[in-house]
């Protein structure tokens, strides 16, 4: 009986030294799992963000050529299209000819005014007569001024027809086709710059001790696998309600308190690499460094 309640003894005792063997380092695996938690920020509601520039005409008329297909790179200032120049072409050799006009008339009048100067100065001309040269000459003047104006704008108008990428990027949402006409300020394509940041939206009591300059840990759900890094940006001085098309009415009766998402910008410290190439729109998961 001693022996079988010794053998009890010795098994319940290596139980208990087994227990704690398996319990030990789940308790400071727990600890460091709570610490980090602590520490750290995360949010699924993120995605990959750039300020996407819409091409669109400053000028009505024609396409006659474009130069760029869907989501080819482009560099700023390489042609993306063309407008038919001939009708701003026409237009600027008739500014140029008001000019030369309007110059031959100021000339004209001043000779006018110089020759009735001399005339009233001999007692040979009215005063009223030198008054009149000098109004028409002035008037001649400001029609020259106009017509160099209206000069400028038909160059600019001519330049307007020839549409140059205006920073490097992907082209995007291309509709713009040859033959097809144009209105000004209709979309034609658009250009997603290389420059892409993350915007992540956190909960407000998430950003308690979030600051600009925090490392980030950010993965994409396109290369599962792949750690990018970044760092904390810029915070939203507002809630993604607040900015909202409808902002909600809380001085109602029925309000209930909702935590509230706060935006986050994030930039990648790591160079654009061509074997991840990343998207508008990509879901991301990034996780701030508190400390």
């Amino acid at each position: 009986m001693e022996k079988a309640a010794g053998m009890n003894g010795g098994k319940k005792k290596a139980g208990i030294i087994a227990g704690a063997v398996v319990l030990v380092p789940a308790l400071i695996l727990g600890v460091k799992y709570w610490r980090y938690c602590m520490s750290h920020a995360s949010t699924d509601d993120a995605f990959i963000a750039t300020d996407v520039v819409p091409i669109a005409p400053q000028v009505p008329g024609k396409i006659i050529a474009v130069y760029v297909s869907d989501n080819e790179k482009v560099k700023k200032g390489d042609p993306l299209l063309e407008i038919d120049p001939r009708d701003y072409q026409a237009r600027l050799d008739q500014a140029q000819a008001e000019v030369a006009s309007a110059q031959a008339q100021e000339n004209k009048t001043g000779l006018d005014v110089r020759r009735y100067k001399d005339l009233a100065a001999r007692d040979e001309a009215s005063r009223q007569e030198y008054d009149h040269a000098l109004a028409a000459y002035q008037q001649a003047k400001a029609q020259v001024e106009l017509a160099q104006a209206g000069l400028e704008q038909a160059r600019l108008n001519l330049s307007y027809t020839k549409i140059s990428a205006p920073t490097d990027g992907h082209v995007s949402e291309k509709s713009a086709v040859a033959g097809m006409y144009v209105q000004t300020g209709q979309d034609l394509m658009a250009i997603v710059p290389d420059k892409l940041w993350v915007l992540a939206n956190f909960k407000e009591t998430e950003v308690t001790d979030m600051h600009p300059g925090q490392k980030v840990r950010i993965t994409i759900d396109t290369y599962p696998g792949v750690v990018f890094h970044g760092h904390v940006n810029s915070i939203q001085r507002g809630t993604g309600a607040a900015f909202s098309l409808l902002p909600p009415e809380n001085a109602t009766g029925n309000f209930v308190k909702v935590v509230q998402r706060i935006p986050v910008k994030i930039i990648f410290d790591d160079a654009p690499n061509p074997t991840y190439p990343l998207a508008v729109g990509m879901s991301v998961e990034p996780t701030v460094d508190l400390r």
